[in-house]
């Protein structure tokens, strides 16, 4: 091979479609609203993704057509194998940006056992093991859910913070206040909410994504190389890429490839090969090299196995703790017993979200109110981190039905708006023991005036009370209609006291809770 060094265009293409594709995938993550981009659009991120479709459509039993795009992302990887992960993948792309130690050519690779490798593997086997059993709890370590929940819950609101904490600030200088009004009132529409956004548990999801970039502080992309079941899954297909790196005789040794290879995969005791399952096709290599002895050239055999592929034995103990962990979340005491408050989406049926839900929560980030959350405990260990409404943050909008236009696996049924008025997603119970007119006899018709039905399900009755002095007042005092009543939970949300709500939403039947 020519002594010229490699020209640095490709690390620079690398970096700029991993930049231009993390700019769309955000893009994505905004216009996933009412009233935002199509509904085919906004999907395609987790519809490229393969762990999620295969594990779904297992789940399922069912394979969903919008999901074909799949196809793309396997075609991708069957030709330049996991270069999904170095130069698409947006969690991937955020270990790039947030190295945290700062490496140089003659550094070496975290002495860490290639054994760890299999880790990834394991838990690939686990997540569709699990599904093919009907259960996509482990989905939440797909890199793209995560992805989008941190988003969602903690990065986007955070930045909302810091945003109106600066336009707060600059507002107070005299000659920028119009400027900055301006800048707010495109912001606000565009970019960011009316209103603050707050999501329970939010630190959770900021920890765990801060978790995953602090673990670079151990080896570069140490997510990507043992713990990805996204990059395990591609890794499989990747044995038999078409495009893959050799490393020619003329090789003298120089240990440069292997510092930089952020996945460690190049072995300087076999003449500096590396496994195509877990290359990403950075090209890192290819720019550092003094002698231009590295080129990625076809090949159409298989590449051989290494000892950190899965056995039979490593196969059969990860299904076997997949069917144990199946079987324990099925015998969770609050599977047994449902949660009065967990109120779904219009149209859900329990057992079926559970089955197909795949935790990207694109329905979260669609809600208009924020009234979506992010399950915990609420739902059992099965239900983890499905969406469920928080009537208390926001409530279900009558003249809204995103949350099922944008949910790429129909978990949330695409109902359209007439269809999903007249979904009953719970009651409302009013607590006369807190109204302010029953208990205090004061005058307030809030939860009334709120109800969006055309035939009030809250109607106003004359009471007379006596007051502290002995008098008689006459109060307006608010009834609920339950066979009207379709659970919307603008009333709690609307209803004026600090703290819990004097009338609150909970499922349907519930009534025994009071």
């Amino acid at each position: 091979m020519s002594a010229r060094k490699p020209l640095g265009r490709w690390i620079t293409a690398r970096k700029v479609v991993q930049i231009a594709a993390l700019l769309f995938v955000i893009a994505l993550l905004i216009m996933t609203r009412r009233g935002g981009w199509p509904p085919d659009l906004v999907n395609l991120l987790m519809r490229l993704d393969p762990l999620t479709v295969l594990a779904q459509s297992l789940s399922s039993r069912s394979f969903l057509l919008g999901s074909a795009v799949v196809l793309l992302t396997l075609l991708l990887t069957v030709i330049a194998g996991r270069a999904w992960c170095g130069w698409l993948c947006p969690l991937g792309t955020v270990l790039d940006l947030i190295p945290l130690r700062k490496r140089t050519l003659r550094d070496k690779q975290p002495a860490i056992s290639n054994s760890w490798r299999s880790v990834k593997y394991g838990l690939l086997i686990a997540i569709l093991v699990a599904a093919l059993l009907g259960n996509l709890t482990l989905l939440i370590f797909d890199p793209l859910t995560i992805f989008i929940r941190t988003f969602t819950t903690s990065l986007w609101p955070a930045a909302d913070q810091i945003v109106t904490s600066l336009e707060t600030t600059l507002y107070r200088v005299p000659f920028l206040s119009d400027p900055i009004s301006a800048l707010d009132g495109w912001l606000r529409p565009a970019i960011f909410p009316s209103q603050p956004v707050y999501y329970r548990d939010a630190w959770l999801f900021g920890a765990v994504f801060v978790g995953i970039i602090a673990l670079n502080l151990i080896a570069p992309r140490l997510w990507c190389r043992y713990l990805c079941p996204l990059g395990g899954l591609l890794g499989w297909i990747s044995r038999g890429a078409w495009l893959r790196r050799e490393v020619a005789e003329e090789c003298k040794g120089c240990t440069l490839c292997t510092s930089v290879c952020p996945t460690g995969t190049i072995d300087a005791t076999q003449h500096y090969v590396s496994d195509p399952a877990e290359c990403t096709l950075c090209l890192e290599c290819l720019d550092v090299c003094p002698r231009s002895t590295i080129a990625f050239q076809l090949h159409r055999q298989l590449a051989p196995r290494q000892a950190y592929d899965p056995s039979r034995r490593q196969f059969l103990a990860a299904a076997t703790l997949a069917i144990g962990g199946v079987a324990l979340f099925q015998s969770d005491a609050t599977r047994q017993r449902v949660d009065d408050h967990l109120i779904r989406p219009p149209g859900v049926i329990e057992n079926d979200l559970l089955d197909q839900c795949i935790r990207c929560g694109e329905c979260v980030r669609a809600c208009p109110t924020h009234g979506l959350q992010p399950a915990l405990t609420q739902a059992g260990l099965q239900g983890v981190w499905t969406p469920l409404l928080v009537p208390r943050l926001g409530y279900c909008d009558y003249s809204c039905n995103a949350c099922g236009q944008v949910c790429p696996v129909a978990a949330i049924p695409p109902l359209n708006l007439d269809d999903k008025r007249t979904r009953v997603i719970g009651k409302a119970y009013l607590d006369d023991n807190r109204c302010i007119a029953w208990a205090d006899h004061r005058d307030c018709i809030v939860c009334e005036e709120m109800c969006p039905l055309p035939e009030k399900a809250i109607y106003l009755e004359k009471r007379e009370f006596a007051d502290s002095a002995g008098s008689t007042v006459t109060v307006q005092v608010p009834h609920v209609e339950r066979d009207k009543c379709i659970g919307c939970g603008i009333c709690e949300f609307k209803c004026p006291l600090n703290g819990e709500a004097a009338i609150r939403v909970f499922v349907p039947g519930a009534e025994a809770a009071f």
